[in-house]
């Protein structure tokens, strides 16, 4: 099977088949594939102008004033590259740039996933096929409810999680900056009580410990938010966005103070540069998807169609054992396959038949581990949501039948 082309939701591979993309590609298509808004201005831009490096161009102008209506007041400096893990290790040279030379070392969060290239690896405390790094603290457990591993239920567990990771930052004077998914993707849509980052965020903030948030999945509106960070009411320093902000096309920023990005060491020729960082094609992308986003009222349709995702999930849910938990906000949700629910023992057959059956019914999701992952594109229809409930409880139901 290869695909040859898409439209809106929908995917055909070679011989015909039409697939519904309940996954957005990799959460990337967030307009849909091929919107007309999209790409009739990517054609227009690519009569015009294509890259000139580092160079002013209108069409990073545009995209900048753009980007001034979404994000707050204090991320108002922004910096352009290719991919998420390129954003991320140009966030970790605006932290060192800023800091005092006494704080060495970078955090992160057991489960989270900032990229795959040497620093970004460094924030990677688990198996995602490819071998860790040393250097950074670690500094406790994301606010997993489903798998609590202090053994604790939340509420009455008083937050210990993010205790922990308090104590740690609290006690570790050589850490510069937390690095953070408010919603945690890879890991299987993580998605932490509403007190969990503001406790964290307050600790940072009085051990002088800079917050940045990997927004790579969730940021330009998959929540139905534009930051995931604004559903906690949590403030970082500086973001790093990707995937759906620019409806697939290679694309990746910053978002931060200014004077993190604008002074200092990351201020200096070359610090921020990219060869193809802030092209003009990457550029008209992310614009053209900010303008459907506010024309179509995306953000809403997000919430409202978040809200039927949901409510489907859970009933399937309540209906097969099997499914441990359904999980997520907005369009972005996980399901995740167990053994039995008493002992929670992950299955990750169970994901691959679920993923590989869907597949031959049409419908496209995301599978890794024993997570399935769904997040379609802000732009699916009622009707296609209805019919990928559909197909999800048909295989469910076949699963259980026969025993799988």
């Amino acid at each position: 099977m290869a695909f040859t082309h898409g439209r809106g939701s929908l995917l055909f591979d070679a011989e015909g088949k039409q697939y519904l993309d309940m996954s957005a590609g990799i959460f990337t298509q967030s307009t849909g594939h091929g919107h007309p808004h999209v790409t009739s201005s990517m054609h227009r831009q690519l009569d015009r102008l294509w890259n000139v490096h580092d160079f002013p161009t209108d069409a990073r102008a545009a995209l900048c004033e753009k980007l001034t209506q979404h994000f707050p007041e204090h991320l108002q400096t922004f910096a352009f590259f290719t991919t998420g893990a390129e954003a991320i290790e140009a966030a970790i040279r605006a932290v060192f740039g800023a800091v005092s030379p006494q704080r060495q070392r970078l955090a992160a969060l057991r489960y989270g996933f900032h990229g795959k290239t040497m620093g970004a690896r460094m924030l990677v405390h688990w198996d995602v096929g490819t071998t860790s790094f040393s250097g950074n603290s670690v500094l406790g457990y994301p606010g997993y409810c489903y798998r609590c591993p202090l053994g604790r239920t939340y509420p009455s567990c008083e937050m210990q999680c993010a205790q922990l990771v308090n104590k740690h930052i609290s006690n570790k004077k050589n850490i510069a900056a937390l690095f953070f998914e408010p919603i945690q993707g890879a890991a299987g849509v993580i998605v932490p009580p509403l007190e969990y980052w503001p406790m964290i965020q307050e600790e940072c903030r009085k051990s002088g410990v800079l917050l940045v948030a990997d927004e790579i999945v969730t940021g330009g509106g998959r929540t139905g938010e534009f930051l995931a960070c604004s559903l906690f009411n949590v403030q970082p320093d500086i973001v790093a966005a990707a995937k759906g902000l620019s409806s697939g096309f290679p694309f990746s920023m910053l978002a931060g103070r200014k004077s993190l990005l604008n002074e200092g060491e990351f201020a200096q020729g070359g610090a921020a540069s990219s060869t193809f960082g802030g092209n003009p094609l990457s550029m008209t992308a992310a614009r053209a998807t900010l303008e459907v986003l506010e024309s179509e009222h995306l953000l809403d349709r997000v919430k409202r169609l978040g809200g039927r995702l949901r409510e489907g999930l859970l009933a399937l849910k309540a209906d097969f054992p099997f499914l441990g938990d359904a999980r997520g906000v907005g369009l972005l949700y996980a399901l995740e396959f167990v053994t039995t629910p008493q002992g929670k023992e992950p299955d990750a057959a169970k994901a691959r038949f679920f993923f590989r059956r869907c597949m031959e019914l049409g419908v496209k999701t995301c599978v890794g581990g024993h997570i399935i992952r769904i997040g379609p594109p802000f732009t699916v229809s009622e009707q296609e949501l209805e019919q990928a409930l559909g197909v999800f409880g048909q295989v469910l139901k076949q699963m259980h039948d026969q025993k799988v």
